[in-house]
């Protein structure tokens, strides 16, 4: 019933980010980002910034959408043409000593990153550029980088009182500066009922941790917003912009998922997901034409629109049953009295079906680092009662135990990301 997941939810790739915890390489990807893909209707699928992954990016196929965010410097060689270097040997390892872990070139990523946005570029996959990212899709069409923002604009600015602090260590996530968003682009749209300021302009204050930004706005893209110093802090293509018809390119110097206040899941503005928002709408559209094309040749034209009403049923299904799961292995047995039997069903229903994978797709799990961990722990959160045990039992049974490995540590991490996000979008339906 539920045998197809890249039918059910659109695959959004992602590019980790490497670190060092306990003398040991650890990758991550910011829980914001994963948080908002989840919340609007897309899985999360996390490339690992691992040797030798850019020569392996069809594995991750189908791809509905890219996002690329935070990372370090992008190598200077790749957007440098040798004659437009405005920054000193001296100059160059003083930026190194103030922003030591930003500096350290990371070959690997900027080869995984650039092939992902050079390929979405090639077949109109939807891509979302936060910080980093906006500078990578820059860089794959032809655009410059400032090598420190700091260094080189104060050297050029001609206009009083433009400095623009564009990181402060103090105070990291609570620093902010304005920003004009320019009229007629998607960033107007999301923030239209903001306040103008003096010159009756949109403006809004944005958070800042880069030193880094565009220098030379490749030509196919648009500004849609300017720091006071100049510096472009948005920029999109027109041509290749329409959520509805899966089309979305688009870079954020800044980081709109984390301005946020105090209080839960509250923003600093109201327009602040707009982007994650927009952009998942774009994969959803993308992966409907995917499938329509590939089974236009056999299926009946009027098919399809049916065909989407059924996926989205099935999806609300499916997203329903895990939210409900989580309940029961958070709260235990106390909240069996509420929930009706049929509800898990969809979810049981998907797992099983998914139990038998091909060596290709046993493969791939294995390249995307689908590893066992935490098996233990996770066993004993499924004690929910007699019933229920033989029930997830049987259906365990019925796999190898490498699929079962793999399965249970994709399906665990998956499963508690997207149901910690899905429950409360589905408690807001009620």
């Amino acid at each position: 019933m539920y045998s197809d997941l890249s039918v059910i939810l659109p695959r959004v790739l992602i590019v980790s980010r490497r670190t060092i915890r306990k003398n040991k390489f650890v990758d991550f990807v910011g829980e914001y980002h994963l948080d908002l893909i989840i919340r609007y209707g897309a899985v999360p699928v996390i490339v690992p910034r691992v040797n030798g992954v850019h020569m392996l990016l069809e594995s991750f196929e189908p791809i509905h959408g890219v996002m690329l965010c935070e990372g370090e410097d992008i190598d200077p060689s790749l957007y440098q043409s040798g004659g437009d270097d405005d920054v000193s040997k001296e100059e160059l390892e003083e930026i190194r000593r103030l922003h030591v872990s930003d500096t350290a070139i990371d070959k690997e990523k900027d080869s995984i990153e650039l092939r992902l946005a050079k390929l979405c570029l090639e077949r109109n996959i939807p891509y979302l550029g936060i910080c980093r990212g906006s500078q990578v899709l820059n860089v794959a069409c032809g655009g410059t980088l400032y090598q420190d923002i700091e260094t080189e604009l104060g050297k050029h600015s001609k206009v009083d009182g433009s400095k623009v602090q564009h990181i402060n260590y103090d105070d990291y996530d609570g620093h902010r500066h304005e920003v004009e968003v320019v009229e007629d682009t998607p960033l107007h749209h999301w923030f239209k009922e903001e306040e103008l300021n003096e010159r009756g302009k949109l403006e809004i204050r944005v958070n800042s941790y880069h030193h880094q930004g565009v220098k030379r706005l490749a030509h196919r893209f648009v500004p849609m917003a300017f720091a006071r110093d100049g510096l472009v802090e948005a920029f999109y293509d027109p041509d290749a912009y329409n959520p509805d018809q899966g089309k979305f390119i688009m870079g954020l110097q800044f980081h709109p998922e984390r301005m946020r206040r105090p209080e839960p899941d509250q923003f600093d503005y109201p327009g602040c997901p707009s982007a994650y928002k927009e952009f998942v709408k774009a994969a959803v559209a993308y992966q409907q034409k995917l499938n329509t094309s590939s089974s236009s040749s056999s299926v009946p034209s009027q098919l399809p629109t049916k065909l989407d009403s059924e996926v989205e049923i099935k999806r609300d299904r499916i997203v329903r049953s895990f939210s409900i799961a989580r309940n029961l292995y958070t709260g235990g047995r106390g909240t069996m009295h509420s929930i009706k039997e049929s509800e898990l069903e969809a979810g049981a229903e998907f797992l099983e079906s998914n139990a038998a994978l091909s060596l290709q797709q046993q493969n791939r799990l294995k390249q995307m680092g689908a590893t066992v961990r935490n098996a233990g722990s996770y066993i004993e959160r499924l004690k929910l009662n007699e019933g229920r045990e033989k029930q997830a039992r049987n259906v365990m049974a019925k796999m190898s135990v490498e699929q079962l490995s793999d399965l249970m540590g994709f399906y665990h991490m998956m499963g508690q990301i997207c149901s910690q996000v899905l429950e409360k979008k589905l408690n807001g339906m009620h």
